[in-house]
């Protein structure tokens, strides 16, 4: 079936065709997730909120692009989500454990030593780090552009904003998180700073 037909069907109450779609979208989803909040382990329970919520309303889809659908559900609820944090700030048992390099995927690649994998990992963790300062709007139009790879286009679509909205708030979003790690240079590995 094509992905048509898989809405089509789900929409007349097939769960098979939605795990389809579920399965062809997830990871997408989950990374979008956890880009936007950071925590695996939340980043995950958002995942799969969102497809419970897709699914609870996919007689509500009324065509367009499905991918573009759940990345506007699962950023919707990324943003309940943090805002939810903001009311109740917590701190993670995971912030405290030892770095577990099989646990970690960032880490984990045969042709890496040691010490490219520590500077990869703190690397990612730096700009993650900045990723999470930006406002959400911003942050939302980063991820979706550089991370998801999304066209001006849809990405207009799932903020339902202006595409001239989109190219802004990401040019913003890119040269805040330049002057992050710019202020932070002495914690970018030799190779990443500038001379």
């Amino acid at each position: 079936m094509d992905e048509a037909d898989l809405i089509t069907a789900a929409q007349k109450g097939s769960v098979d065709a939605f795990n389809e779609l579920v399965l062809k979208y997830q990871q997408q989803v989950y990374n979008l997730a956890w880009r936007i909040i950071g925590d695996p382990a939340l980043a995950a329970d958002v995942t799969q909120e969102a497809f419970i919520s897709a699914y609870q309303h996919i007689g509500e889809f009324r065509g367009g692009a499905f991918k573009s659908y759940l990345l506007r559900i699962v950023s919707n609820r990324c943003y309940d989500e943090l805002r939810r944090r903001r009311r109740r700030p917590t701190i993670s048992f995971e912030d405290f454990k030892e770095l577990d390099e099989e646990a970690n995927p960032l880490l984990i690649n045969g042709d890496e030593g040691p010490e490219e994998k520590a500077e990869r990992y703190e690397m990612a963790h730096l700009i993650q780090r900045g990723i999470e300062e930006l406002p959400f709007d911003q942050r939302l139009v980063l991820l979706l552009s550089d991370v998801e790879g999304l066209s001006y286009q849809e990405i207009a679509g799932i903020m339902d904003i202006p595409v001239g909205t989109v190219k802004s708030r990401l040019a913003r979003a890119r040269g805040k998180l330049r002057d992050f790690l710019r202020e932070r240079e002495e914690l970018l590995p030799l190779r990443y700073r500038l001379d």
